[in-house]
């Protein structure tokens, strides 16, 4: 299986070290052979059509800043595009950072690499949670597979659960802790009486919060990731645009002792119920799913299994890594049998 690389970040890099180490593996127990023949970072690209050598490529990245710095192989100022177009792959892994006003660049990148007529693996949530339906359908229009387990939970199997755990019952609503970073904050703020600025600024000396937290602490990551999961499992044609967001800027410590007094505890609660609404909300310390750290849990409630939880870790590199190989994992499987 021939792979493009778009965005060369701690995923990007994680998922070329998965790939290195699990080689003997991933080949002995699937019959597959990742072959990375082209890898795009900020500062250029790198090509080689029989397949790049990872380890090498790495090292070059962590010295130079880009991957454009390999010798020969790199090119600076390349076209994206170009790349996407003209390369001869099976598949894109697109892992550029997430933007939710216009997700771009990646929404270009995943259409142009349909029209191309390659498969996508996105850890992107940015196009998803803007355009997942039409995407959808323009990947099903050029007969390509559009796959994103990485988006929601990170490693942790979220979204392959209720597809295929739960595939023969009926999901009726689906609420949970989606977002990490705002999980770490607000168990620091219960349990240690921070403040939120106090507690903003922990996460981000432990490089669990952005220089920039907006996306985390105003609810839009939890909400991009409702948008995911409502499409996929409950078959809704949404978008960002259709959830009611409320972050947690203002939950004050006050708000915090009200909700212990009652045995509950504050959460940045994402639930699809009657519609799509993240907001701070009250519960119980004894629901499975008040967890604390950077934690994520899921609660699926289905009509004949009742509640189904899964918690796991929400994000880091190899863990959203080992989410991107299982997508490949699939769509190999079913380029197999086409």
């Amino acid at each position: 299986m021939r792979l493009i690389l778009l965005g060369y970040g701690i995923v990007g890099q994680s998922l070329t070290e998965l790939f290195s180490v699990r080689k003997k593996e991933l080949l002995e127990r699937y019959g597959m052979h990742p072959r990375v023949v082209a890898i795009v970072d900020k500062g250029g690209a790198v090509i080689n059509a029989k397949g790049l050598d990872l380890d090498v490529v790495r090292k070059i990245k962590k010295k130079h800043g880009t991957v454009a710095a390999v010798p020969e192989q790199g090119i600076c100022g390349a076209s994206v595009l170009n790349i996407i177009e003209q390369t001869d792959a099976e598949v894109v892994v697109e892992a550029t950072p997430t933007n939710l006003e216009t997700g771009e660049p990646g929404m270009t990148h995943i259409e142009t690499a349909f029209k191309a007529g390659k498969h996508v693996v996105t850890v992107n949530k940015g196009p998803l949670a803007l355009a997942q339906p039409a995407l959808m359908e323009l990947a099903a229009y050029n007969g390509v597979n559009l796959r994103f387990s990485g988006t929601v939970g990170g490693g942790t199997p979220i979204l392959d659960f209720g597809r295929k755990c739960l595939y023969s019952d009926k999901l009726l609503f689906i609420e949970g802790i989606l977002n990490g970073t705002t999980n770490f904050m607000l168990t620091e703020m219960n349990k240690n009486g921070l403040t939120f600025e106090e507690s903003l600024r922990l996460a981000q000396e432990k490089g669990y919060a952005e220089t920039n937290p907006s996306l985390d602490v105003d609810g839009l990551d939890t909400a991009a990731k409702l948008v995911i999961l409502a499409n996929w499992l409950l078959s809704m044609e949404v978008t960002l645009k259709d959830v009611s967001i409320k972050g947690i800027r203002k939950v004050k410590s006050e708000d915090l002792k009200d909700a212990e007094d009652k045995g509950c505890a504050i959460k940045l609660i994402g639930q699809i119920k009657d519609g799509l609404k993240v907001a701070p909300t009250e519960i119980r310390k004894d629901d499975p799913i008040c967890i604390g750290g950077t934690l994520n849990a899921v609660k699926f409630h289905s009509e004949f299994a009742g509640d189904e939880i899964i918690i796991g870790k929400g994000a880091g590199g190899l863990e959203t890594a080992s989410a991107v190989l299982r997508d490949l994992l699939e769509i190999r499987d079913k380029i197999s049998v086409a």
